[in-house]
């Protein structure tokens, strides 16, 4: 496995074009692999997420089986002349997971459940969790299947914070889709190292074509 980070030149016509549709970017990131295995492989696939950090700096990370050839990408949305990409050998972090370890952690994700829009329908639905607090629940729920624990502040309370919560709406194609994401800082504590190792390698929840998914790890500072 591989992590990039790119940096989108958003002074860039293509780039706002990118920022602007998740459909296209996933289009982008797609064109980085040559090869389909390198895109996506057994128990495997390719993730991505933008971050926007205060200094309104936008990067692009990405999670492959295989290394990206982000050329496309750099004349369209870079710096072609100074700035190209990074990316480093993802394996050693994977496989340095223990019981016990707490990390820094970011994750993008689209926190939905199911159920029918009237009570006449027959067929079921995703819809995305609105509410902070309905946002919160659908990870620490989900936590404890992907490996990990959110770590407790002196208060008791979850050591997490949300930002960036919004609803996107874009064009796929005729039609229009429209995601409820939110992005998630916090600290976890590793509780099963095969099953982070999925969810750092496979992402968590819907729209992972889509910037969404992507759990990441940091030393806490």
């Amino acid at each position: 496995m591989y992590l990039t980070r790119f940096r989108i030149n958003v002074a860039r016509r293509g780039a706002r074009k990118l920022l602007s549709s998740p459909h296209a970017m996933h289009g982008a990131v797609r064109a980085a692999f040559a090869a389909p295995e390198d895109h996506e492989h057994a128990g495997s696939r390719t993730l991505w997420r933008l971050d926007t950090p205060a200094t309104a700096t936008v990067h692009l990370y990405i999670v492959s089986p295989g290394r990206p050839d982000l050329t496309h990408l750099v004349e369209q949305a870079g710096w072609p002349t100074t700035e190209a990409w990074v990316t480093r050998d993802y394996d050693g972090l994977l496989q340095s997971l223990r019981p016990g370890q707490q990390w820094a952690f970011r994750l993008t994700a689209n926190p939905t459940h199911s159920g029918r829009k009237t009570a006449d329908a027959k067929e079921t639905q995703r819809f995305g969790y609105l509410r902070e607090e309905e946002q919160i629940g659908w990870l620490t729920s989900r936590a404890d299947r992907h490996g990990f624990a959110i770590a407790p502040q002196h208060d008791g309370l979850p050591n997490l914070r949300l930002h960036r919560r919004q609803a996107q709406t874009f064009k796929r194609g005729m039609g229009t889709v429209t995601l409820t994401t939110v992005t998630y800082d916090g600290i976890l504590q590793v509780t099963d190292t095969d099953a982070i190792r999925r969810a750092m390698t496979s992402g968590i929840g819907h729209a992972k074509a889509y910037g969404c998914g992507l759990l990441t790890l940091a030393s806490i500072t």
